[in-house]
């Protein structure tokens, strides 16, 4: 069993920047990829970003590449979502999701594991 618990969000003005941080625990965590998906009221969970167990490898949604960067810290067991050039529309709930997988999975189905969540709000 994976545990994850997201910090990191909240308010923000457009134009501006949050650092996500998603803390892994329980059982070994070695060979999981972790995702980034956010969930914004009366819409469905979508993607945002993915990296895999040894960082080489990272997707992004067309939308948010080259503003937004996924990384992680396995000595740690943390993925980090740097998330700059904020839009009003990038309000909601965003998640992290783990599954054993040597290439990161870009849907929610494939993922096993999720946290709770953290809000993110950015203002107009």
């Amino acid at each position: 069993q994976v545990q994850l618990v997201e910090s990191g969000g909240g308010l923000v003005q457009a134009g501006g920047s949050l650092r996500l941080s998603c803390a892994a625990s329980g059982r070994a965590f070695n060979g999981y990829a972790v995702g980034w998906f956010r969930q914004a009221p009366g819409k469905e969970r979508e993607f945002v970003a993915t990296i895999s167990w040894s960082g080489a490898v990272t997707y992004y949604a067309d939308s948010v590449k080259g503003r937004f960067t996924i990384s992680r810290d396995n000595v740690k067991n943390r993925i980090y979502l740097q998330m700059n050039s904020l839009k009003s529309d990038e309000t909601g709930v965003y998640y992290c999701a783990a599954r054993d997988a040597v290439v990161p999975p870009r849907s929610n189905w494939e993922y096993d594991y999720w946290g709770q969540g953290t809000q993110v709000t950015v203002s107009s």
